[in-house]
């Protein structure tokens, strides 16, 4: 399959688990303005983020909640991914983004205390994962038309695993091999809270 129709609804069948090559893949550019496919698939992988936050038809689909999908998740070699979440000062953030790239960060970097964890990964993985405080990315949004986005903190966390999903890297490949709650040294590095 191409694309994914608007009315589809993706459910965790859907998800490409790790081991799979696509996950591995530096994924192609998306042509600008996007085609009407292109449309569609980030319109039903947002679908599959807010059907996962809500309880009920995330039991009913049997979902795994999730805060970001890239498109490779989904089988496709497209270089776009959906975000959808609340950060900690409450903001609702809701991103689908096409061609994403950090274009700048901070040298400060952050990690979550309990680790990250993704949709294509079906075990517990320990360790910290080390990102960058803030980043500045552009992208074209699902009309094709240019953004840019300072994003900060819990935001900038999810769009630096969803831009390593779309360039084949997995969060785990940033957690220290020999020690996994040894944070990388000369690096002013804090909790994210």
């Amino acid at each position: 399959m191409n694309f994914y129709s608007s009315d589809y609804i993706l459910t965790m069948k859907d998800i490409v688990r790790e081991g799979h090559p696509i996950l591995r893949e530096k994924t192609k550019e998306v042509t600008v303005p996007p085609s009407q496919e292109d449309k569609d698939t980030l319109t039903c992988m947002m679908k599959y983020l807010k059907n996962s936050q809500d309880s009920d038809l995330a039991k009913k689909y049997e979902l795994r909640p999730g805060v970001g999908l890239s498109a490779n998740q989904v089988g496709l070699d497209k270089r776009m991914f959906v975000a959808y979440f609340t950060d900690f000062d409450e903001k609702l953030h809701e991103y689908a983004l096409i061609n994403p790239k950090i274009v700048s960060h901070s040298v400060s970097m952050i990690y979550l205390p309990e680790g990250e964890g993704c949709l294509s990964v079906d075990r517990a993985v320990e360790g910290y994962v080390p990102r960058y405080e803030k980043i500045k990315v552009k992208a074209f949004d699902i009309n094709g038309d240019k953004v840019v986005l300072r994003l900060k903190g819990y935001a900038s966390i999810v769009a630096q695993h969803e831009i390593d999903h779309l360039n084949g890297i997995m969060f785990y490949d940033r957690i220290n091999k020999t020690n996994p709650f040894q944070l990388p040294e000369n690096v002013d590095i804090k909790s994210l809270y």
